[in-house]
């Protein structure tokens, strides 16, 4: 029995599953990482604290089933976008890797940003505006600061990179990760020399640039060891965290369009050509495979129902009212009719994000009456990242991309209400497939690629991808949301207004 591994470097958390070729998931696990952060707005990690809970966890799950280290035949990594690891001659970390919630490189970003322009860098690289997150701010920082290290760095790795060089001792990378890098062109899909230049780095500094689930090699003989595995273990090039998930529930192709509800909504919409929006508000990323690319970003998500769950459901003991978490939540939200009997929840408890990026925006509860209890608040909340997700369906078709099914991952795929909410809201079916942890599938099906045993990706989802439940549009129901989120889109506009007011009078003060 051939299986396949796929492990999801995250930010706080390192995930792997070991799949069958049928997609069954035969073991799995997690393991938490700890960030360091040493100064305001400075965050880190040890490269060879990760890398050894990493190793630490693959043994672990290859090990809990018989036969496991010779029925591994490939392996590939979902991974976070922007952590840059700076190494040396010899693939080794010269410091702490740059977590990509670091903004230290706020200067440097304002920098690349007034000599480029915006609209530049959103042609060159897809991303809409010069961050401080991105790669090319950080090295640039780290010319400032640190020049010795600098000096002595062999190679600028993304995180995956230099876990690809770890398990196999070549330095490869792939399109979905260096897009946000902001030093890589998004339509040649090659380096971009005027920002290697601006940054003081040469194209012998990176990897090579391959395609998600191209073979990079076996893995090497002491590291096979180390995890357990046998030494003909095929490593592939893996993606970017969101696009495994996507892969992972089965948006490759054009009309499809993913959510990951988690404590931020990430969307993704697939498309066959690189798309830029004109209002510069979505990202284009490259995608997981081959020759396509996705509309990505992150919005407002599902902290708002943990925020309400932690500091509004529990009893003066400190105990959840009832008996605990979501799911007695989205139950409790079930016996409400749609439209909350006309409560209304704007969800920005930390600003706007996409579509209409706003800083100043807030959330809000309205509609309020002596009838409503906490079940019309839920509802509501519910409802209203359902109108986040309606929102980003409209920006995208502004941008001459229609959607006809939403393939949903994350926390709240897990509601049955939640989705059947979505699919009314947007207008279009919403589909939950059958794997929970779909970047650790998606990575595994990368994998299978490399190691022979999918043709395509296409062939690898037919075979492991398996639809668990369709939530189709209810006509009456869409009467009724239709009001509501005109509702929704009116009062967004006028707390954004009154945030900003609200700013001015702070800094007039």
């Amino acid at each position: 029995m051939t299986l396949l591994l796929g492990v999801d470097l995250g930010t706080t958390a390192i995930k792997a599953g070991l799949y069958e070729v049928t997609g069954e998931l035969v073991a799995s696990g997690s393991s938490e990482q700890r960030l360091r952060t040493p100064a305001p707005g400075m965050v880190e990690f040890d490269p060879d604290t990760y890398w050894q809970g990493f190793v630490d966890l693959v043994r672990h799950v290859v090990s809990a089933v018989p036969g496991g280290p010779s029925g591994v035949g490939g392996l590939a990594l979902s991974v976070q976008g922007e952590t840059l690891v700076a190494t040396d001659g010899e693939g080794r970390a010269l410091r702490p890797a740059i977590v990509w919630l670091d903004n230290r490189a706020a200067a440097q970003s304002d920098h690349l940003r007034a000599h480029f322009g915006n609209q530049t860098i959103f042609e060159v690289t897809g991303q809409p505006e010069m961050l401080p997150t991105w790669p090319a701010a950080k090295i640039l920082w780290l010319r400032d600061h640190e020049p010795e290290t600098f000096k002595r760095v062999s190679r600028w790795l993304l995180l995956e990179d230099y876990f690809i060089q770890r398990l196999t001792g070549e330095v490869w990378c792939e399109g979905s990760l260096t897009t946000s890098t902001c030093y890589w062109n998004l339509r040649t899909r090659r380096w971009w020399p005027e920002m290697l230049e601006a940054i003081g780095i040469d194209e012998t500094r990176l990897p090579r640039i391959g395609e998600s689930g191209d073979v990079v090699g076996p893995l090497r003989p002491s590291v096979a060891a180390e995890l357990g595995l046998r030494r003909n273990t095929i490593v592939s090039l893996g993606a970017l965290d969101q696009a495994c998930g996507a892969i992972g529930v089965g948006n490759v192709r054009t009309g499809i369009f993913s959510e990951n509800t988690g404590a931020a909504l990430a969307v993704c919409a697939t498309v066959d050509r690189p798309v830029l929006d004109p209002n510069r508000r979505i990202p284009c990323h490259h995608h997981g495979l081959a020759g396509m690319y996705m509309l990505h970003t992150f919005t407002s998500g599902g902290i708002l129902l943990r925020w309400w769950r932690d500091e509004f459901a529990r009893s003066d003991a400190g105990e959840y009212e009832t008996t605990g978490g979501y799911d007695e939540l989205t139950s409790m939200a079930a016996s409400v009719a749609p439209g909350s009997e006309g409560v209304m929840v704007v969800p920005h408890l930390q600003g706007a994000m996409a579509p209409d990026p706003d800083p100043h925006a807030s959330a809000a509860i309205t509609g309020l009456r002596l009838h409503h209890g906490q079940a019309h608040v839920v509802r509501a909340m519910l409802e209203s990242i359902a109108y986040v997700v309606r929102r980003n369906l409209e920006a995208i078709a502004d941008m001459g991309v229609e959607v006809h099914e939403i393939r949903a991952l994350g926390g709240g795929a897990r509601s049955a209400l939640w989705k059947q909410i979505e699919a009314s809201v947007a207008g279009v079916p919403v589909v939950i497939t059958s794997c929970l942890e779909p970047a650790t599938l998606g990575a595994a099906m990368l994998g299978g690629m490399g190691a022979g045993v999918f043709d395509d990706l296409e062939g690898a989802i037919n075979s492991a991808v398996r639809t668990a439940a369709r939530f189709e549009p209810d006509p009456v129901d869409q009467g009724v949301y239709q009001s509501g989120y005109e509702r929704y889109c009116e009062l967004s506009q006028t707390l954004g207004r009154l945030g900003g007011r609200h700013q001015e009078l702070i800094d007039a003060s």
